[in-house]
C-alpha cells in the first residue's frame, strides 16, 4: 500500500485503479480533510466478508474453537472445506 495526494490521483486515476484490480495494490489518496482508499472491489468484498464473521458471535466462536483444534494436531469435526463450497 502506498499513499498519494490527490492531485496524484487526479492525474493518473486510471492506472492507479488498473494497479488495484491487477495487483491487489491499495492507494491511500490522502488530503488536508482526510484520506480515502482504492482497491479492488473483489478485495473489498472479501474484507467485509472477514468483518461479519468476526463480529457475528457464534461465528467467532467457531473459528476459535477449531483453531485450537487445530494448534492441538487433530482435525475439526464437521465438513471438509470441499463440501462446503461445492456451489462456490
Amino acid at each position: 500500500m502506498h499513499t498519494i495526494t490527490i492531485d496524484m490521483a487526479s492525474r493518473d486515476l486510471k492506472t492507479i485503479i488498473l494497479k488495484a484490480v491487477n495487483d491487489k495494490d491499495e492507494t491511500v489518496i490522502a488530503t488536508n480533510e482526510g484520506s480515502v482508499v482504492i482497491l479492488d472491489e473483489r478485495e473489498w468484498s472479501h474484507i467485509k466478508e472477514t468483518l461479519r464473521l468476526l463480529s457475528d458471535k457464534d461465528s467467532l466462536t467457531a473459528l476459535i474453537a477449531s483453531h485450537a483444534v487445530r494448534d492441538r494436531g487433530e482435525r475439526p469435526e464437521g465438513i471438509g472445506p470441499e463440501e462446503a463450497f461445492e456451489d462456490v
